[in-house]
């Protein structure tokens, strides 16, 4: 009986030594792993990697992890000239494949989320033009033009509805513009408030799959097949 209290006690103590290596493990890849995410043509402010599923080890000694969470902050990147910052993406990696010595990672599937805040969406905008949420999914634009005819400008807000096109760009588009018999006002409004920009920085497999407004941003659905993490 005592051989076996002293077996059973043996047990307990090498599975908890157990899980504070396996533990420890995860936090030893986890860093280095975000040290390591890159995104081609784009630069990332900050990264946070959390490796769920236990034991690690094992998932490790077959180089495949069940699950990675993945945060990414302050996605920059360059289209048209001009910048477009995804403020934040959230996405859940599924069957992640490691390889070349554990310094590249890629999952079978992956889903999440992109935030563009509206302070960069204004920043993404042309010069002159402020965007902020306007309710009930749609954003107000805010743009100043010169009317020649006026001779002085005229500041204009509208209300305007965000989609994806080709799923890759953001497409903002005024529902209606006040014209107020004003000859070419419109125009010029729509000139100012009405723009696209393409959506990059994201990592290579993830595209843009819904694009909705909210108080917070632009929330954009991604998903993906064999998204590469690391490399």
């Amino acid at each position: 009986m005592r051989a076996l209290r002293i077996s059973v006690v043996v047990l307990v103590v090498l599975a908890a030594v157990f899980t504070v290596v396996d533990r420890v493990a995860v936090y030893v890849v986890e860093s280095q792993a975000e040290d390591r995410v890159q995104v081609q043509g784009a630069r990332i402010g900050s990264t946070d990697i959390s490796i769920k599923g236990f034991p690690f080890l094992t998932q490790v000694a077959g180089s495949e992890l069940d699950e990675v969470e993945v945060r990414l902050t302050g996605i920059e990147t360059r289209a048209g000239g001009r910048a477009l910052r995804i403020s934040t993406m959230d996405a859940e990696l599924r069957d992640v494949r490691l390889s070349d010595g554990f310094s590249g990672a890629t999952a079978a599937r992956a889903e999440g989320t992109a935030v563009i805040s509206y302070e960069d969406l204004t920043e993404a905008a042309s010069d002159g033009v402020a965007v902020e949420y306007g309710g009930n999914g749609k954003v107000k634009v805010t743009g100043t033009v010169s009317i020649p005819l006026l001779g002085r400008p005229v500041s204009r807000s509208v209300l305007s509805t965000v989609t994806l096109v080709d799923g890759h760009t953001v497409r903002v588009h005024a529902d209606k513009v006040p014209g107020e018999g004003i000859p070419g006002l419109e125009r010029l409004v729509r000139e100012k408030t009405d723009f696209e920009r393409r959506v990059g920085g994201l990592p290579d497999g993830l595209k843009l799959e819904k694009i909705q407004p909210t108080a917070e941003g632009l929330e954009i659905a991604v998903t993906g097949t064999d998204v590469r993490l690391a490399g």
